[in-house]
């Protein structure tokens, strides 16, 4: 399934040398150019672009379960930032494992991820060890909102500073397979200086924005209320905009908002499962495909989801527009192509990932669509991985050409200390945090 121009389906195999991807079509084994090459015999399996989430946040897998049944305002004041507050080198660093772990191991082989304010550094470390794509940033908070924790509240200086920093060390680390973004949280959070250093900071580095606009009404009225502005032409003012920008959510925005959005050609990140899940909404995807907008998907993060799935996503963002605007809306194939080439735009690397062809990276996944929920064989091969895949289909994984997952087993970490360092930091940070526990 290469997501080509052309949107080619092919019996081929895939050649990979320094891992990117040489060449695609029929491949004699013993002319690939050396006598020590791999080969993954992925005869009757499926090959796709690594599926690509542009909105995550992995300093929340710990918290998932903690945090169920509550408005966005509630989840964030009660449980999130204390938990975050609470959090420490080692937490944060097992909180990224857990959940690269899931990614990896359910397809995802790039993401754009917003850490906490503290400790980002530790989330990198992770994700150079694990082996998965991704690009990340310290979460920006310098007008935090009166209910989020002291240790969540930075000066404008030292948050932009540390960025900086941050930028400067892991900005193309890993041979380039790790970046930077620059992840003011939303605009309340945020003041309007902060934004426009942002931006003027992410175009000098050549880095992404990553942050969260129009998720509730409350949101739009208090940014309203604050600048005079709509949310969505207050960040266009400050430079939150365009093709560097990925805002997540954008589930209020009305014909003007969707029209600026494409007009600026900014990268919209659907999230239908944590929309759903903390009762924000349903965002008006078809409309904005209509008018031109970019779009990828998302799950957010696991306390609102509570699972980093991005076939669940896929299925979910699909299904729940049609009994609003008809069945013909938002096929299979359109949702395939937002997790792909979507996520690869969002990710500012559509140049690099999101299809199979020559000279992109071997960003790959390996479906085995012989469980009897993807059968009969004779369905259409994307409704099959859209409508029925699962995590538990994936056979391999490769990202840059390294073999990540093979035969279904993470070989770039042992899955059983991951969850148990997980659970002990879990514990800690439950203990030591002031949110409560619900049972």
């Amino acid at each position: 399934m290469t997501m080509d121009a052309s949107r080619r389906i092919l019996d081929a195999d895939v050649l990979i040398e320094g891992g990117r991807i040489k060449s695609v079509g029929k491949s004699e084994r013993g002319k690939v150019g050396t006598n020590k090459a791999t080969v993954l015999d992925c005869s009757g399996l499926v090959i796709l672009p690594g599926l690509i989430q542009a909105h995550i946040h992995l300093c929340q897998t710990l918290f998932r379960g903690l945090a169920d049944d509550l408005s966005l305002e509630a989840w964030l004041a009660t449980r999130i930032w204390p938990l975050e507050a609470a959090h420490t080198e080692a937490s944060i660093h097992a909180s990224a494992m857990l959940g690269a772990a899931e990614l990896l191991l359910g397809g995802t082989t790039a993401i754009l991820d917003m850490e906490t304010v503290h400790h980002t550094g530790a989330a990198f470390e992770a994700l150079e060890a694990i082996g998965i794509r991704a690009t990340a940033g310290k979460c920006l908070m310098d007008a935090p909102p009166p209910a989020s924790p002291p240790a969540l509240h930075e000066p404008t200086d030292k948050a932009l500073t540390e960025s900086v920093d941050l930028c400067a060390r892991w900005h193309g680390a890993a041979g380039g397979r790790l970046r930077y973004c620059f992840a003011p949280r939303f605009a309340p959070s945020c003041t309007g200086p902060l934004l426009r250093a942002v931006s003027d900071l992410a175009e000098k580095a050549g880095a992404m924005i990553h942050t969260h606009a129009a998720e509730t009404p409350l949101e739009l009225d208090t940014v309203k209320r604050e600048t005079g502005h709509d949310e969505i032409a207050y960040l266009d003012s400050v430079g939150i905009s365009g093709p560097r920008a990925a805002l997540a959510h954008c589930v209020w925005v009305d014909n003007d908002a969707i029209a600026r959005l494409a007009r600026q050609a900014t990268n919209v990140v659907h999230c239908p499962s944590s929309n759903l899940k903390l009762g924000s909404g349903i965002a008006p995807i078809p409309e904005m495909l209509t008018a031109g907008c970019r779009v990828a998907i998302g799950a957010d993060g696991a306390p609102c989801n509570n699972r980093l799935d991005a076939f669940a996503e896929m299925r979910l963002a699909a299904l729940i527009q049609k009994p609003r605007l008809g069945p013909e809306v938002m096929p299979a194939a359109t949702l395939l192509e937002l997790a792909t080439l979507g996520g690869a735009r969002a990710l500012g690397l559509e140049s690099e990932i999101g299809s199979i062809e020559a000279g992109k990276c071997a960003d790959l996944v390996v479906l085995d669509l012989a469980a009897p929920h993807a059968q009969p064989e004779e369905a259409d091969l994307i409704s099959r991985i859209v409508y029925s895949a699962q995590p538990a289909d994936v056979r391999h994984v490769l990202v840059d050409g390294r073999i990540v997952v093979r035969d279904g087993v993470l070989k770039t970490a042992d899955v059983d200390e991951v969850r148990r360092t997980a659970n002990a930091q879990t514990k800690r940070l439950l203990s030591s945090s002031r949110a409560p526990r619900r049972h």
